[in-house]
């Protein structure tokens, strides 16, 4: 925010541009039993639908009748933003038709579209997301409906907004074509991972002798369990799904904790060189390799942990085969729940794999490793190139709603008089309610 009000501005309130409110929830039974696939209605939107690209899903089947009387709507032109869980601040977007939405989206409703489009760039800012805050797993945390509403803003003139606004949408359109090339070059090193991966497995990349099918389970060890205690000084390592970087694969934030507050799923002793594989919604790929440092310490039950018999499989090898479509593919068509997805640690176990001898398994991961290092430069320059676009985008924030980014115009109506419009609005319309 400006140290000083620019020309014709005036502070503010969220609450006093705008109404502010959240939806309705339905569960899972309400969804199946009465909304789902009616043949008209408004559309409902839940924080799943709406993408981190800032795009809706308005064809999820998830219907509520026009005459229902009790959901709320958002009018076409709104911003919708997620204020509770791990995308609170993150998942924002603008309607293009009428809606109703869920209760951890927030609704920003003003009568004109110019200043709904200013707050929804307005939420895209550092200086608002800043209000989240993290909770002890550095993920985004929630923000109350009654603190958005009491957030104070600068305001532009109307017609400053809309200068504002078209100078925001000419610059982000250049920087969205390069972050489209970008995240284009992202998916085909993807493709690409997933080629080696499938040369690797049919014997391409390095000349084997002889490969045998066999079931997993076959050239697995048992995994001990943890016995439960209320033990403090029992101190471990705890990994659960929330460990787990499913872009990097890699175990990255596991929990210290002890005994007395470990969570009941806290039970499986991992080793060096096994494979955690999460069975909830495996599509998610929330797979990772055991590195020394985490030697001995504790996993969730919720993972699948693959360890091969020392003589028979190479832990690297499993890893990669299990980071495969032809792995994953299989195993997505297993699971079952609505709500948690899910296979069994048995439905991962007796997948059938094709196995060489151990020193050829070796040379395969060698050979998988080499060519995943070029991708992995590859990618870390796509990721830096998507951060600095990031970077211009929240600069150009910043200069719009410092006054900065456009010229004041002495002859625009000041904000104040609109605000005073605004207000005189509201209470016309509280008048008539209570009639």
């Amino acid at each position: 925010m400006p140290n000083e009000l620019p020309l014709n501005w005036c502070e503010c309130k969220f609450s006093d541009v705008c109404d502010i409110y959240t939806g309705n929830s339905i569960n899972e039974q309400e969804k199946a039993s009465k909304y789902t696939n009616l043949d008209s209605g408004y559309n409902y939107i839940g924080t799943k639908d709406i993408s981190f690209e800032q795009t809706i899903d308005y064809e999820n089947g998830v219907k509520i009748p026009f005459d229902n009387g009790t959901f709320k709507i958002a009018p076409k032109n709104t911003p919708l933003l997620c204020i509770e869980g791990g995308s609170a601040g993150r998942k924002l977007a603008f309607t293009e038709e009428e809606v109703c939405f869920g209760n951890k989206l927030c609704a920003f409703v003003s009568k004109n579209k110019i200043t709904n489009l200013y707050i929804f760039y307005l939420l895209q800012s550092t200086a608002f997301r800043s209000i989240f805050s993290l909770n002890k797993n550095g993920l985004i945390g929630g923000v109350s409906l009654n603190k958005i509403k009491s957030l104070e803003l600068y305001l532009p003139p109307l017609r400053e907004q809309e200068r504002i606004v078209e100078k925001i949408e000419a610059l982000f359109a250049g920087i969205d074509e390069g972050v489209e090339r970008l995240k284009s070059a992202q998916a085909q090193i993807k493709q690409y991972r997933q080629s080696v991966l499938k040369s690797a497995f049919e014997g391409k990349l390095y000349k084997t002798t002889e490969w045998k099918e066999v079931q997993l389970k076959n050239v697995c060890e048992p995994v001990i369990k943890r016995k439960i205690t209320n033990d403090e000084n029992e101190i471990f390592q705890y990994v659960d799904i929330s460990s787990i970087n499913n872009k990097t694969l890699r175990i990255e934030k596991p929990e210290c904790i002890n005994g007395k507050i470990a969570p009941s799923r806290a039970r499986q002793i991992i080793h060096t060189n096994d494979v955690v594989f999460s069975t909830v919604r495996t599509y998610l790929m929330n797979i990772a390799y055991v590195p020394e440092a985490l030697d001995n310490q504790i996993a969730s039950t919720g993972f699948c942990v693959i360890r091969g018999k020392k003589d028979r499989l190479n832990g690297k090898f499993i890893f990669y085969k299990s980071i495969s479509n032809d792995f994953l593919n299989h195993l997505n068509q297993l699971q079952y729940g609505a709500v948690y997805p899910a296979v069994r640690d048995k439905d991962v176990l007796e997948q059938f794999v094709t196995l060489p001898s151990l020193p050829e398994q070796q040379r395969i991961v060698e050979e998988i490793e080499k060519r995943f290092a070029v991708a992995d430069e590859l990618e870390k320059a796509v990721n830096e190139g998507l951060e600095k676009a990031e970077k211009l985008k929240q600069s150009i924030l910043k200069k719009a709603f410092a006054g900065k980014l456009v010229a004041q115009d002495p002859n625009d109506e000041p904000a104040s008089v609109l605000l005073e419009r605004i207000k005189k609005e509201k209470q016309f319309q509280t008048k008539g309610k209570k009639k």
